[in-house]
């Protein structure tokens, strides 16, 4: 099958859409399945991790909830994809916070591997009901 480019973007909003759901549920199993092997993070503390050390931060129970992501931006440049979004969630002290990230995507092999997350957050002073 030749993907278009319609089609690879409805194929990158759903593998983002799992990526997010990922980070709130800590799916671990998901996260080995659609990170490539030389797979590399930003995280919002300015430290860079590696594919393994992303794995084991994400077993770990997740400090936010509420995720979602909105202003969804996907960009496709043949091989090669970069998704660009805004986030909000609510901290471990049930505080607003918001951020964005920018995640790359690769194409091998005919799927889509992410390669790259660059992620930001800042808090709210604001406490949420």
């Amino acid at each position: 099958m030749i993907e278009t480019p319609d089609s690879d973007t409805k194929a990158l909003l759903a593998l983002n859409a799992d990526y997010i759901r990922s980070v709130q549920a800590s799916d671990v199993a998901r996260f080995d399945e659609i990170l490539a092997p030389d797979f590399y993070c930003s995280n919002p503390d300015g430290s860079l991790v590696d594919r393994a050390a992303f794995l084991r931060q994400s077993r770990r129970a997740s400090t936010i909830s509420g995720l979602q992501a909105s202003d969804v931006l996907v960009r496709v440049l043949g091989d090669f994809a970069i998704i660009h979004a805004r986030t909000t969630c609510n901290d471990a002290h049930n505080r607003a916070c918001s951020g964005r990230y920018t995640d790359v995507w690769a194409r091998r092999n005919g799927r889509w591997l992410a390669v790259s997350a660059h992620v930001t957050r800042q808090q709210s002073a604001i406490r949420t009901p």
